[in-house]
């Protein structure tokens, strides 16, 4: 049987090569490239995405990957990022007073969280809506996040004429109990071919893995 094809995009972000690990043994043959033919033609596409908003979309923006993006998820092709990889599908970001413009894939700002202890690093829950064939048998499973910027609210409407298959499947994660000033962010959303995370799935032991392996074997 053949293995999908994965690229993980290379456009300067971090250290990737867990990211491409994790993915291999999720089942996939990946590719490291930044090459726009590559990452147009494969079975999937992975954005990972480590530092701040703003250098990850200069960094995008200069292999034209925000163009990629765009291209894949208007014929139907699948596109899953990663924590930063994840907040630039957003249309804005806002660190450190920087208002930077995202890829716009889902309308929403990524903001400072307002929680009494930032970053949020470590394991947390997540509360998955039925239907979410992307968290499959982890739903109830924690995952690792390391962040200080998330989206806080979801600004995405959809009417009853949307295919179920497309509806948004949007998954919220606390840094605590709202009573302690915890507060509440996005930290998984599958939108039909479109998949992304707060949380390091690469990073998260067993239930990563099989969150990646779903994802995999959906491609």
């Amino acid at each position: 049987m053949t293995k999908p094809r994965v690229v993980v995009l290379d456009y300067g972000s971090g250290n990737v090569r867990s990211a491409v690990r994790a993915v291999e043994r999720a089942g996939a043959e990946v590719e490291l490239t930044g090459d726009m033919d590559a990452a147009m033609n494969a079975d999937g596409l992975l954005v990972p995405g480590v530092g701040a908003y703003e250098a990850c979309m200069r960094g995008l923006r200069a292999i034209r990957g925000e163009r990629i993006i765009a291209r894949r998820l208007s014929g139907g092709r699948p596109v899953m990022g990663i924590c930063v990889g994840m907040q630039i599908l957003f249309a804005r970001g806002i660190e450190h007073g920087v208002e930077s413009d995202g890829c716009g894939e889902w309308p929403g700002t990524v903001e400072r969280l307002r929680a009494p202890v930032v970053p949020h690093m470590g394991w947390n829950t997540v509360s998955v809506p039925p239907g979410t064939s992307l968290f499959a048998g982890v739903e109830d499973e924690r995952f690792y996040f390391v962040h200080s910027y998330g989206v806080r609210s979801w600004d995405l409407v959809t009417n009853d004429r949307t295919p179920d298959s497309h509806q948004p499947r949007v998954v919220w994660t606390e840094t605590g109990p709202a009573a302690d000033g915890g507060d509440r962010f996005v930290s998984a959303v599958q939108n039909g071919p479109l998949s992304a995370t707060q949380f390091h799935p690469e990073k998260s032991g067993d239930a990563g893995a099989q969150l990646l392996r779903n994802w995999v074997t959906s491609l």
